[in-house]
C-alpha cells in the first residue's frame, strides 16, 4: 500500500528522517503494494466486490457479506532497491561539478505481515455484522549496509547514511472494530474505527560538521555522529465507511473512504558523537523529541460485473490526498550538545522541518476471480494488474521517502474444502520506473544539528531503481 498507514512507518525519525511510514504506507517505502492475499490476487480492486473480512481494509460494507468467519493471511513483502548518489559540489573557486558515489543495495529480511480479522452475523434476518481484526502496514522497510566498497577497492562510509540505517525492533499495527448492515438485499453500509499503534525505531546517520565549514568537509566521516531513534508509543486513530449498492445481481457498485490520521508521538533519541578530536570533551544533554505529521485521507470506488456466476471482473479507482504532506516536524525538547572545541559551550538542537512536498496519487485497477470445479472441490483462479502515479515529486525522493510510478502484476488461487474452508495463495510482482533526481534541484538536504551559514546542500540527488514481489498464503473460515 502506498496506504498512509505504509506511509506512517517512514515519518517517524526526527533527526535523520524525511521519511514516513505507506506505505503504506502502504510505505516507505510509501507504497508498494496494497494488503490482503485474497484481495491482492484481485490487482487490489476490492472495492464493490468486497463480499469477506478483507474487506475491513478496502471497504467496511463487504462485511455484511463475510458471515460468521474468521480469516487469517500473512504475506512478505520482498523489497529491493538500489541508489547511485549524485552530489553537486562547489569549489573554492566557484567551479560546480557532481560526484558520483558507489552503488548502495538496500533490502529486506523475511517478514511476513499479517491480517488478523473475525466476524458475527446476528439480527432478526442477519441484517446486522460485527467484526474486529489487526492489520501490520505492508510497508517498504528495506535496510542498508553502513559502508559500501570504493573505486579503489577499499572500504568508504555508504551514501546512504544520512538517509537510512536501518527498521530493525519497529512494530507498528492497526486493530480496529467494523459494523456492517444490510437493511435490504441491495444494499450494504459500514463503518469502522481504526489506530495506528506501536513504535518506530531507526537507526541514522547525521553530520555534525559545524555548517560555515571551517572545520571540516559536508560529509568528512569524522563529524558523523550515528543515532538511534524511537519515537512511541504511537495512538493515531482514524476511520473509515463505505457503501455497496447491487440494483441485480450482476452488477455491484462500491465506494469507501478512509479519514486522514494526525499524528504526533513522543520519542528519544541516543547518540554517538564523532571521532573528531573537537569533539573529544563534548557530551549531549537531553533525549526527548516530538515528531508531527499527517497521513492522508484515501477515496476509493469500484465497480464489480458477475457476467456468468462463475466469474466476477472488478475496475477500481483509489486516490491518496498525500498532498497533505508538507513536512515532517521534529521539536527536541531540550537536547544540546555541549563543549565542542570551537563552538558556544552549550548548542541548542533546534526544531527540525523536514521538507516532504508530496502530491496526491492515483491507483488505477482491473482484477476479478473465476470459480471452477475439479475432482470435486472448487477452485478460484484471481488475476489483476494495476497502476500507481508516484506521491513522491522527483525533487523529493530519498531513501526515506521511497515512492515510484509503477505497474504491479498479480496471480492469485483460493481451494475450497467442504462447506467452511477456503485457502488462498498469492504472488504479485511490482515494476517500478527508475528515477533521476539532479542534484542541481534536489530539496532533501543533510540534517545537522549544528548552526551555521552554509549554503544548502542536497543529498538525495542520483539515481533510483527498485522492485518488488509480494508472496501470500491465507485462511478463511466461515461458520
Amino acid at each position: 500500500m502506498k496506504a498512509w498507514a505504509r506511509g506512517a512507518l517512514l515519518a517517524l525519525a526526527p533527526l535523520a528522517l524525511s521519511t514516513l511510514f505507506e506505505h503504506d504506507a502502504r510505505a516507505a517505502g510509501l507504497y508498494f503494494s496494497d494488503r490482503g492475499v485474497r484481495p491482492m490476487g484481485r490487482g487490489g480492486a476490492f472495492v464493490a466486490g468486497a463480499d469477506d473480512l478483507g474487506a475491513i481494509w478496502y471497504n467496511p460494507a463487504g462485511i455484511a457479506d463475510a458471515g460468521t468467519a474468521f480469516l487469517f493471511d500473512a504475506s512478505w513483502l520482498n523489497f529491493s532497491i538500489t541508489y547511485t548518489r549524485e552530489l553537486q559540489i562547489t569549489d573554492a573557486d566557484g567551479t560546480v561539478r557532481n560526484v558520483t558515489s558507489p552503488t548502495v543495495k538496500g533490502a529486506t529480511s523475511f517478514l511476513p505481515l499479517p491480517t488478523i480479522a473475525a466476524s458475527y452475523n446476528f439480527g432478526a434476518h442477519k441484517e446486522w455484522t460485527i467484526a474486529a481484526g489487526l492489520l501490520a502496514p505492508y510497508v517498504a522497510l528495506a535496510s542498508y549496509p553502513s559502508t559500501v566498497v570504493g573505486a579503489d577497492g577499499s572500504p568508504q562510509p555508504s551514501p546512504a547514511r544520512y538517509a537510512l540505517g536501518s527498521f530493525d525492533g519497529s512494530l507498528l499495527a492497526l486493530p480496529g472494530v467494523w459494523v456492517a448492515w444490510r437493511p435490504f438485499e441491495k444494499l450494504r453500509i459500514g463503518l469502522g474505527a481504526m489506530a495506528l499503534v506501536g513504535k518506530f525505531v531507526s537507526t541514522v546517520t547525521f553530520s555534525a560538521c559545524p555548517q560555515d565549514r571551517l572545520l571540516c568537509a559536508p560529509e568528512q566521516p569524522e563529524f558523523d555522529a550515528n543515532a538511534q531513534i524511537s519515537v512511541g508509543p504511537i495512538i493515531a486513530p482514524t476511520a473509515n465507511g463505505g457503501i455497496i449498492y447491487e440494483p441485480e445481481k450482476h452488477v455491484r457498485f462500491g465506494l469507501s473512504g478512509q479519514l486522514p490520521m494526525i499524528v504526533g508521538a513522543d520519542g528519544t533519541f541516543q547518540v554517538r558523537l564523532p571521532t573528531d578530536v573537537v569533539f573529544d570533551g563534548a557530551s549531549i544533554q537531553g533525549d526527548k523529541v516530538h515528531v508531527s505529521f499527517e497521513l492522508p485521507a484515501v477515496a476509493r470506488a469500484g465497480i464489480e460485473v458477475r457476467p456468468i456466476r462463475a466469474l466476477r471482473i472488478e475496475a477500481a479507482y483509489v486516490r491518496e490526498f498525500w498532498v497533505a504532506q508538507q513536512t515532517i516536524t521534529a521539536y527536541p525538547n531540550g537536547i544540546s550538545i555541549d563543549n565542542v572545541t570551537g563552538l558556544p559551550p552549550k548548542v541548542a538542537v533546534p526544531t527540525i522541518v523536514i521538507p516532504r512536498g508530496f502530491q496526491d496519487s492515483n491507483s488505477y485497477r482491473l482484477g476479478g476471480e473465476y470459480f471452477f470445479d475439479v475432482a470435486g472441490y472448487w477452485l478460484a483462479a484471481r488475476a489483476g494488474v494495476a497502476y500507481e502515479s508516484t506521491a513522491v515529486p522527483p525533487p523529493y525522493l530519498s531513501l526515506s521517502a521511497l515512492d515510484f510510478d509503477k505497474v504491479i502484476t498479480t496471480l492469485g488461487g483460493g481451494l475450497f474444502i467442504g462447506k467452511h474452508w477456503r485457502f488462498d495463495a498469492l504472488y504479485a510482482h511490482t515494476f517500478a520506473q527508475s528515477v533521476y533526481v539532479d542534484p542541481a534541484t534536489a530539496k532533501i538536504g543533510r540534517l545537522n544539528p549544528l548552526p551555521g551559514n552554509a549554503p544548502f546542500d542536497p543529498v538525495n540527488g542520483g539515481t533510483y531503481k527498485a522492485t518488488a514481489d509480494l508472496f501470500g498464503v491465507g485462511v478463511n473460515y466461515r461458520f
